[in-house]
């Protein structure tokens, strides 16, 4: 048996810089991170004795005879990429749902092409990975995905991810000063909505857009920049890296009217109203996570504000994607 454990990502600035149709031609980055929040998934040959071939175990349940009646695209297509023709038992467990707007698909995919890998007695490396299920989801599913979360996922950590117009991706980590980190976790809140989102239709909707929106694609990749500036300061300028996270969001609700929703709107209000000093919404839009940054003397009070809402406490991950169980079958095993 191989166990995977893949993190969730929080993308900070430049989303949606990351898709191909905008960085092959004008170049895109993201600063982002991953966090201790994750998807696991257990993989292992299948006894032959089982009348069906495969079973796959998510939302729901699949047994199948053969890997073209497997319905989970992201199951079926990576098994396609990897070649395995044997016999498997995939079962999935994630600490978020799907659609929070945290990159939980792509986590999927990287967490299950690390673990075939594993299952061939193989390692892969980062890049691999990533490449590996960027080519999956934009190639052989063909969604609707950018090209950060399955580089985030893999890697793991604090990073600029730089997207060449050569398609070329470069994975920098961010180096704080001695405490900053601790601070920086300290003053971000992730919130759920409460309302899930279909990301790749919204994202189908802002990438017919691309063209008309060049400034905005332009000063999303800028914010990074300046973002940085903040954070390598001495000291940091950790409460304007927060506040920037307001402009983000407003640049963001221009790509398109399904960005936001008015629940999202009125989430974003309240936390404003209490005590934060700036927010946006995680992932494509129309629902899903927020982030909110807080000093830590007003978190008691974002927080009563927030009632009713899930507030989920996290810390950020800088494994990337690991094989935590390596059980290999023997030669012979079934």
């Amino acid at each position: 048996m191989i166990v995977s454990r893949t993190p969730y990502r929080i993308s900070f600035f430049g989303g949606g810089t990351d898709y191909p149709a905008h960085y092959l031609e004008h170049g895109g980055k993201v600063l982002a991170t991953t966090i201790n929040k994750y998807c696991y998934l257990s993989v292992r040959r299948l006894p032959a004795f089982f009348t069906h071939k495969h079973r796959i175990v998510y939302s729901r349940t699949e047994l199948v005879s053969s890997i073209e009646e497997i319905q989970h695209p992201s199951v079926r297509e990576t098994l396609r990429y990897t070649g395995i023709d044997y016999g498997l038992s995939v079962h999935h467990d994630g600490d978020m749902p799907a659609h929070s707007g945290m990159g939980s698909s792509s986590a999927f995919t990287v967490g299950l092409l690390n673990s075939l890998h594993a299952l061939e007695n193989r390692m892969a490396s980062k890049r691999d990975l990533a490449c590996g299920a960027i080519h999956i989801e934009q190639r052989m599913i063909r969604e609707n995905v950018g090209s950060q979360d399955q580089t985030l996922s893999a890697y793991g950590g604090l990073n600029v991810v730089e997207f060449m117009t050569s398609g070329e991706i470069v994975v920098r980590p961010v180096i704080l000063r001695p405490g900053a980190l601790r601070d920086l976790e300290d003053r971000l809140l992730l919130v759920f909505s409460g309302h899930s989102r279909n990301a790749s239709e919204i994202a189908a909707e802002q990438l017919r857009a691309l063209p008309d929106k060049l400034p905005a694609m332009t000063e999303m990749a800028r914010l990074v920049d300046r973002a940085l500036e903040l954070l390598s300061a001495d000291p940091p300028a950790l409460d304007a890296f927060g506040a920037l996270l307001n402009r983000t969001w407003e640049i963001k609700r221009e790509l398109s009217p399904r960005i936001s929703t008015p629940a999202i709107d009125a989430l974003h209000r309240a936390a404003m109203n209490g005590g934060a000093l700036g927010g946006k919404l995680l992932g494509a839009g129309g629902g899903g996570c927020l982030l909110f940054y807080v000093r830590p003397e007003e978190r008691a009070r974002l927080v009563r504000a927030l009632d009713g809402y899930l507030v989920i406490p996290f810390r950020f991950d800088f494994d990337g994607s690991r094989i935590v169980v390596y059980e290999p079958a023997c030669d012979g095993d079934a």
